[in-house]
């Protein structure tokens, strides 16, 4: 199995790719589920590390359903990391109704290319996910990353394996969502082969109305929840 950390902050990723991660997701701003990492922390954490770097293309938080001007700002920042030499993008459009936007969506997997996509946790807010996927399977996407549309990928575990086997091979199912070393076997043994984790450990409480809690991915539960497979 590959274990995909989400990595909020260069230590973050310093400390996956120490623990023997075997990709990260690179963002900011986890609070909000985490949107695109500036241009430093992106031209630091690809120059510096030799782990491969999927970068999250998400303008902002809140829902999937973007202005124009936002989209233009997600293919712009797409074009920037390609030039940076990442491994990947994880993205994503949906419309009003919740369905994913097919053709905004379509643009995005057709700028990344030759790199990977993963249409990422928007897919959890689709109407009919087994619809959904089998688009994403049309459109060329690489993985999804879902939780089964649960709050965690332990109470979406039966959706999730309905996925999989769906799937077929065609795409991969990237579960997310509360994995740790204590669930992390129940996923292995519903024949998923890559999950994703921010293995976070809470390093300074907010202590100020300008604050927020920092958090950082832990090598130690990166390390437990590798060992846990």
């Amino acid at each position: 199995m590959k274990l995909e950390i989400c990595a909020n902050s260069y230590q973050s990723a310093k400390n996956a790719q120490k623990a023997g991660a075997h990709r990260i997701e690179l963002c900011q701003e986890l609070s909000v589920g985490g949107i695109t990492p500036s241009y430093g922390l992106l031209k630091q954490v690809i120059e510096h590390f030799n782990i491969p770097v999927f970068v999250l293309i998400r303008p902002r938080g809140g829902n999937f359903m973007y202005s124009k001007d936002e989209f233009e700002i997600m293919k712009h920042d797409i074009e920037v990391c390609k030039e940076l030499g990442c491994a990947g993008m994880v993205s994503g459009v949906l419309k009003d109704d919740k369905n994913i936007d097919i053709e905004r969506t379509k643009e995005l997997v057709e700028l990344s290319k030759p790199l990977e996509f993963t249409f990422h946790r928007a897919f959890d807010e689709v109407k009919n996910p087994k619809v959904a996927l089998e688009r994403l399977i049309e459109l060329g996407v690489h993985r999804v990353l879902t939780s089964g549309q649960q709050k965690t990928a332990e109470e979406g575990l039966e959706l999730l394996k309905e996925l999989n086997d769906i799937a077929n091979g065609r795409i991969t199912i990237l579960a997310g969502g509360g994995v740790n070393s204590q669930n992390a076997l129940k996923f292995k043994q519903a024949g998923l082969k890559e999950f994703h984790a921010s293995a976070s450990t809470i390093i300074e409480r907010g202590n100020s109305m300008f604050s927020a809690h920092l958090t950082v991915s832990d090598p130690q539960k990166i390390k437990a929840i590798l060992d846990a497979i």
